[in-house]
């Protein structure tokens, strides 16, 4: 069935839908300023932002590897994946009721300026600093796993190379995120997510069609699988699938990596209030867990089919999906899974763009502050926009040349680390009123703090009786940053001033 659904079509789907892309661009960034792209004037409809940012948390990854996890065995297997997404609705709720009303009561674009008004200079750069560094390799990460599905599946029967592949993708995200920033990642994430969760439901009414059941047919086989299982208590704390683990690692995953994170935050700072913002994380936190769940469910059907046609499971898991989408179902089937795929690893993608470009406009040329003309201002950040896509690009390179996928994975649970004092700077500066001495912070707390949270997880099976952290390290990261900050900090009385009156970009 691979021969009807040609590279020339899959190529042409993907043109397509970049063009609808483009077509909404246009229609969002007209008349568009630094304002807008920075924060889309904090006009955004809070219903367009919650369902957009289900396609920004769900990148190209969770689009292939969540599925494949569900019958791979060990971590995530079967349905424990959704025991860390309970996790997530507890660090939903924290973010909704105690960031973001910081975040609105200070008026903040970046939200690492925080840190600065609290903490101090270096507390504030070493907050974006890590920011920058961790979506830079995490995005870059995702893109370079996509374009190898792409690379396999279309360039190479052009023969095109690699790194024109890589160009050709960044080019197009930058085409469509340039001038109206934020304001069209707000609307295209909405597109995005629409296509993934359409994708999801037809690969499953069309697998159940194949194997000549109807939907209910296909669930209940589900349900009396080996992979249904979605609580695991019984394997103690060694087990990677244990529910207290899975679901506080999720709690935490879902503070730091979005309420810490600049991009998605800089979604929700968009809609036009505190009330409004909240009301979309709710919401967005609500269709996550049925999103999840959607995606759990097909790659058991995935599984239940191989097995019903004798199919040989690929040797990585995440090739399970696109290797059935394309060589084992109708051609439809391949064309729905490009189409979910583009969209998983884009709507990531260009929000991480904007976020990159927002941070380092902010944080480290403080264009705000410039005494410039807004068009000047404007024509620097098109250069920083540029210089991202570029850095992007040449990291997706360097794990190409690295060709070793343990180290690949090395570097990006690393990138991991820098989170855990992001995690301890907010604290820190939300639970106490303590004053630090700033030059500390960088080499004492910020980078100590990640160093020993590293080889304590690395060795930590060794140390603990066989425990391993997993996720949990990034709260003894975040611990240790607190602690260490704890120790170079001082009460002072200017640190009872209120921050009510406060506002700052």
């Amino acid at each position: 069935m691979i021969q009807q659904l040609t590279p020339g079509l899959i190529l042409g789907i993907i043109l397509c839908y970049f063009l609808l892309l483009i077509i909404i661009s246009y229609f969002t960034s007209r008349d568009s300023s630094n304002e807008s792209f920075f924060l889309a004037g904090r006009r955004s409809p809070w219903f367009v932002v919650a369902f957009g940012m289900i396609g920004a948390s769900l990148s190209g990854v969770t689009f292939i590897s969540i599925p494949g996890a569900v019958g791979a065995g060990g971590e995530n297997q079967a349905f424990a994946y959704m025991q860390i997404v309970f996790g997530y609705l507890l660090g939903y709720t924290v973010i909704a009721l105690v960031l973001l009303p910081l975040y609105y009561k200070l008026n903040l674009t970046s939200i690492y300026t925080y840190l600065e008004k609290r903490l101090g200079y270096y507390p504030y750069k070493m907050g974006a600093a890590y920011f920058l560094l961790s979506r830079a390799i995490g995005s870059s990460f995702r893109l370079f796993l996509v374009a190898i599905v792409m690379q396999r599946f279309v360039m190479d029967y052009y023969g095109i190379p690699f790194w024109v592949t890589v160009f050709i993708t960044i080019l197009l995200i930058w085409v469509y995120t340039f001038r109206g920033g934020i304001k069209t990642v707000v609307y295209t994430d909405t597109l995005q997510t629409v296509c993934m969760i359409a994708a999801v439901i037809l690969t499953i009414v069309i697998i159940a069609q194949v194997l000549e059941t109807d939907i209910w047919g296909l669930m209940a086989m589900v349900r009396n699988s080996e992979y249904s299982q979605v609580f695991f208590f019984k394997g103690g704390w060694n087990d990677p699938n244990n529910f207290f683990k899975q679901f506080f690692s999720g709690a935490l995953i879902t503070i730091v990596m979005t309420g810490l994170d600049q991009d998605m935050m800089q979604k929700n700072l968009t809609c036009r209030s505190l009330r409004d913002a909240q009301k979309n994380m709710f919401t967005f936190s609500f269709i996550l867990v049925f999103v999840n769940l959607l995606f759990l469910s097909l790659g058991a059907i995935l599984y239940i089919y191989a097995a019903n046609v004798g199919l040989e499971l690929p040797q990585r898991s995440d090739q399970l999906y696109p290797t059935i989408a394309f060589q084992h179902l109708p051609p439809i089937a391949g064309i729905i899974f490009v189409l979910g795929l583009i969209a998983a690893a884009y709507s990531s993608a260009d929000s991480t763009l904007t976020a990159l470009t927002t941070s380092f406009s902010v944080d480290f040329l403080d264009l705000y502050n410039k005494d410039w003309t807004e068009e000047r201002k404007k024509r620097v950040r098109m250069i920083v926009h540029i210089s991202m896509s570029f850095l992007l690009f040449f990291i997706v390179l360097f794990f190409a040349a690295l060709d070793n996928n343990a180290i690949i994975n090395q570097l990006f649970k690393a990138a991991g680390y820098t989170y855990g004092p992001l995690l301890g700077l907010f604290a820190f500066g939300v639970l106490t009123k303590r004053k630090v001495q700033d030059t500390w912070v960088i080499v004492v707390i910020c980078v100590a703090a990640p160093i020993i949270s590293y080889l304590l997880d690395i060795y930590s099976a060794k140390l603990f009786f066989g425990f391993q952290f997993g996720f949990l390290i990034l709260a003894v990261n975040g611990l240790l940053t607190f602690l260490g900050l704890w120790a170079v900090s001082y009460v002072n009385s200017d640190t009872e001033e209120a921050l009510d009156s406060q506002s700052f970009n």
